[in-house]
C-alpha cells in the first residue's frame, strides 16, 4: 500500500513537472543572459547617444538602434509597418557647463559642477547677474489664499525657488495644489513677476521644465543655499519649516549678496521624438485581439557640454530587460495566446510625452488592453517590488508564482492608489487611461543610485537581478497571455 501511494505521489509530481515545463519554453527561459542584457545597457549608455535626450538626433539614433533589434528578432512593427510612433518634443541642448558665481561683498565663490550646481536643462542662453530673492515654492494661488510673491518685489532679481507645494497629503485637497506643482508653472510665474533669473534648489538634470525667452537659471545644491542663507543671517531649515506651514517666508537677501549665471544653450521648438513599438501577434484566433503591453522609457537626461548623463539605471536597465523578454518570447516554442506589444517610450523625462501620446493614439484598442507593465530603474539590487500587485491580484499572481517557483527573489507589492498629485511615471498615464497597470522595480540597492546624474553608468547595474527580472517577466507575461480565465 505504501509503495502504491509513493508511486502515485511520484507520478503526480512528475506530471506536474511536465505540465510546468509545457507552460513555457525551457530553452528560451535559460537563454536570457545577464551578459547580453548588460551589452544592451552598455550600448544605450554609450557616449554616441549623448544621454538619449528626447527630441534630439541622438535619441532618434538610439530609437532606430532599438527598432533594428526588434526587427532582428522577427518582432513585427506595430505602427502601420513602422517601429516608430512620432510625436512633437521640443528640447534644449545645453552646449557647455556654463558657470555660476556667488558674490558676498568682496568675497567671490565659483561654484563647481557637479558638486555645487547643474546648468538649467531648459535655460535660455546668456548671462545674468543680480541680487537674490527667496520666493519659497514660487506659487500664486489666490483661490487657496496663498502667494509666495505677495511680500517681495522680484523685478530684475534672481529668485531662489523650491520645488513642490506646501500641501503633500494625497487627498482631494492635494488636487487643488497640483497645478502649482509643475516646474513649467513655477518658471512662467517667475517670469510673470519680472524675475531675471533663478537658482532652483533641485540639483539634478531635469528636462521636464520650460524654455522661456531670456530666463536664465541653474540647478543648485542645498549646501550652497545653506551658505547663502547663513551669510544673510538666516537658517534654511527653519525657513523651510515655515514654508511647509504655509507661512510664505519670502524675503530679499542683502544687497551685497549677488549671483552671476552664465548659460550656453540652443532651443529646438519644432523637434520630434518617438515611441519604439513592436508586437508579437497572439496565437489564439480569438484571444489575439487582446493585448498585453510591456514598456519602459527609452529617453534620458541628455548631456551638458561634454558631460554625458548615461542613464544606465534610469532607464537603459528597463529597456534592456524588455529586450530580454522580447527576444525570449520571439524564440519561445510556447507562444502567447494574446498579443504582446513592446513599447519603448520617449519623452518620459520631459513630462511623460510618449505615454500620453500613446494613450491618446493607441495602436490597439484601450478596452482590449488587458495589462500594461512598466519597467523603470530595474537593474540595481537584490529584490523586486511590483506596484499595483495587491490591487490587480489576478494578473500579479502569475508573476508571484513564477518568482516563488523559479526565481526565488524577495518580492513585495503595493496597492494601486488614486494619485491626486502630479503624475510621476508612465504607468500612471496608462492607469488613468483605464488600463490595469503593474510597475516593476528593483530594490535593496547594492550600488549607489545616481539619480539624474552623470555617474549613472553601467557600473552601478547588477546584471544578476536584470537577468532574473527578464526571466520573471518572460514567465509572468506568458502566464497572463495564456490564462483563458481572464
Amino acid at each position: 500500500m505504501k509503495k502504491k501511494v509513493l508511486f502515485l505521489l511520484i507520478n503526480l509530481l512528475f506530471s506536474g513537472a511536465l505540465w510546468a515545463q509545457a507552460d513555457f519554453d525551457y530553452n528560451a527561459f535559460h537563454n536570457i543572459s545577464s551578459n547580453e542584457l548588460l551589452e544592451f545597457a552598455s550600448e544605450l549608455s554609450s557616449e554616441k547617444y549623448k544621454g538619449r535626450l528626447s527630441g534630439s538626433p541622438e535619441y532618434l539614433d538610439a530609437a532606430n538602434w532599438c527598432a533594428s533589434k526588434l526587427e532582428e528578432w522577427g518582432i513585427q512593427p506595430a505602427n502601420n509597418g513602422s517601429y516608430l510612433q512620432y510625436f512633437s518634443n521640443e528640447y534644449t541642448a545645453v552646449k557647455t557647463l556654463g558657470s555660476v558665481v556667488y558674490f558676498n561683498g568682496e568675497d567671490k565663490t565659483y561654484l563647481e559642477f557637479p558638486g555645487d550646481y547643474f546648468p538649467g536643462s531648459n535655460s535660455a542662453g546668456g548671462t545674468v547677474q543680480a541680487e537674490m530673492v527667496y520666493v519659497g515654492y514660487g506659487i500664486t494661488a489666490p483661490e487657496l489664499g496663498y502667494d509666495d510673491y505677495a511680500s517681495v518685489d522680484v523685478k530684475g532679481k534672481i529668485i531662489i525657488l523650491e520645488s513642490g507645494t506646501p500641501y503633500t497629503k494625497n487627498d482631494t485637497t492635494l488636487a487643488k495644489w497640483t497645478p502649482y506643482a509643475y516646474h513649467r508653472y513655477k518658471f512662467k510665474n517667475a517670469v510673470k513677476h519680472g524675475a531675471a533669473g533663478m537658482l532652483y534648489t533641485s540639483k539634478l538634470a531635469n528636462p521636464n521644465t520650460v524654455n522661456l525667452d531670456g530666463f536664465i537659471y541653474a540647478h543648485i545644491d542645498t549646501k550652497i543655499v545653506e551658505q547663502i542663507f547663513a551669510d544673510a543671517g538666516k537658517d534654511l531649515s527653519q525657513v523651510r519649516r515655515q514654508l511647509r506651514n504655509k507661512e510664505m517666508p519670502s524675503f530679499n537677501l542683502p544687497a551685497q549678496q549677488e549671483v552671476f549665471i552664465r548659460a550656453e544653450t540652443e532651443y529646438f521648438p519644432k523637434a520630434k521624438a518617438c515611441n519604439v513599438v513592436g508586437w508579437i501577434e497572439g496565437s489564439d484566433p480569438v484571444l489575439k485581439e487582446e493585448v498585453l503591453i510591456i514598456g519602459g522609457h527609452l529617453d534620458g537626461q541628455g548631456s551638458m557640454g561634454d558631460v554625458v548623463f548615461p542613464g544606465a539605471l534610469d532607464n537603459a536597465s528597463g529597456v534592456s530587460n524588455i529586450f530580454g523578454v522580447a527576444k525570449a518570447l520571439s524564440t519561445s516554442a510556447v507562444k502567447p495566446r494574446r498579443s504582446i506589444l513592446f513599447i519603448l517610450l520617449g519623452g518620459e523625462e520631459c513630462g511623460l510625452y510618449g505615454s500620453k501620446f500613446y494613450t491618446q493614439n493607441p495602436l490597439f484598442p484601450i478596452e482590449k488592453t488587458r495589462l500594461m507593465i512598466n519597467l523603470d530603474m530595474v537593474g540595481n539590487g537584490t529584490g523586486f517590488f511590483v506596484s499595483g500587485g495587491k490591487t490587480n491580484t489576478v494578473l500579479f499572481q502569475h508573476f508571484e508564482t513564477a518568482n516563488n517557483t523559479y526565481i526565488h527573489r524577495e518580492m513585495g507589492a503595493s496597492e494601486t492608489r488614486k494619485n491626486y498629485g502630479r503624475p510621476r511615471s508612465d504607468a500612471s498615464i496608462f492607469e488613468t487611461a483605464g488600463i490595469k497597470t503593474l510597475g516593476l522595480w528593483t530594490r535593496n540597492s547594492v550600488h549607489p543610485v545616481y539619480y539624474h546624474h552623470p555617474m549613472d553608468k553601467t557600473n552601478v547595474l547588477t546584471p544578476e537581478i536584470m537577468e532574473d527580472a527578464a526571466k520573471l517577466l518572460y514567465l509572468g507575461i506568458l502566464g497572463v497571455a495564456n490564462d483563458i480565465k481572464l
